[in-house]
């Protein structure tokens, strides 16, 4: 299964060449831009899913940092300011990790 299976490829560059800099990535950005923030729980829960490269329920600091990459073949790799500050702003329970419902509230807040 590929994000762009129900998001739109057209939409998924665009957000990508947004932050082609480095430290210009903002998650709820990308979101908008993806489209992410108008889909359904179920359509979000599969982004989860792609994300949630080890399965373990949670998107972790290393995972997080492949984020882009999730979306584009060859799209570079979060910084560690960006992987830190996306972390900061979706694990809302401080456990050094997002879990789904984090995730949904992230991506829903934009």
């Amino acid at each position: 299964m590929a994000v762009t299976d129900f998001l739109a490829a057209s939409d998924v560059t665009l957000a990508i060449n947004a932050c082609k800099a480095k430290d210009s990535f903002s998650p709820k950005t990308f979101f908008k831009t993806v489209g992410l923030s108008k889909k359904s729980p179920k359509e979000i829960e599969r982004v989860f899913k792609i994300l949630d490269q080890d399965k373990s329920g949670f998107i972790e600091q290393d995972e997080l940092q492949l984020f882009l990459q999730n979306f584009a073949k060859g799209a570079r790799p979060l910084t560690a300011a960006e992987t830190r500050a996306f972390l900061m702003e979706g694990d809302s329970d401080g456990d050094g990790k997002i879990g789904w419902e984090e995730f949904s509230a992230l991506v829903k807040s934009t």
